[in-house]
């Protein structure tokens, strides 16, 4: 496991005074008020203050100080330290923990690694085998259960055939 999670991306610069506007990657945009200190393009900085809405975290940092050095950020993602990170609830797992594990049926069939998980209710997981991509709901039937130490998910071959979306 990485010693770091991603917890956010950053959309704009917010104002003149160097805020930035995340796009919260946690269940709770609230869970970012827990981090003191954030990774950017491998750079850490002191989190000065945060503010959440329903869609957002804004952030102020240490030597983000106008609108010119917040823009410099803009499309990066923001990390934390995994120790600095709030606790899950059993069977919710950071998306850096399910990227890059295997998905297979009970009997070992390989339907692909994770690519790529966009966040929703449910969120959906981004599948690639043999250069094709394809999409399911990590939706309850569908995903059995989930090994994050062997990087490995097993599915429902029968719910995955129902929900998966092939591009």
């Amino acid at each position: 496991m990485r010693d770091t999670v991603v917890i956010g991306e950053i959309l704009k610069p917010q104002g003149i005074r160097g805020e930035i506007k995340v796009k919260v990657l946690l269940d709770d945009a609230e869970d970012m008020r827990a981090f003191r200190k954030v990774l950017i393009g491998g750079r850490e900085y002191k989190v000065l203050s945060c503010r959440t809405d329903a869609s957002a975290a804004y952030l102020s940092l240490s030597g983000v100080a106008d609108r010119d050095a917040a823009e410099l950020l803009r499309g990066k993602e923001v990390e934390a330290l995994r120790a600095d990170a709030p606790a899950l609830e059993e069977g919710r797992y950071y998306i850096v923990d399910i990227v890059g594990c295997g998905v297979y049926a009970q009997d070992g069939e390989f339907f692909g690694e994770i690519t790529d998980v966009l966040p929703a209710h449910t969120d959906v997981y981004v599948l690639k085998k043999d250069g094709k991509e394809s999409m399911f709901p990590a939706a309850e039937g569908v995903v059995l259960s989930v090994d994050i130490d062997g990087k490995r998910i097993v599915a429902d071959k029968k719910r995955l055939s129902e929900v998966l979306v092939e591009q």
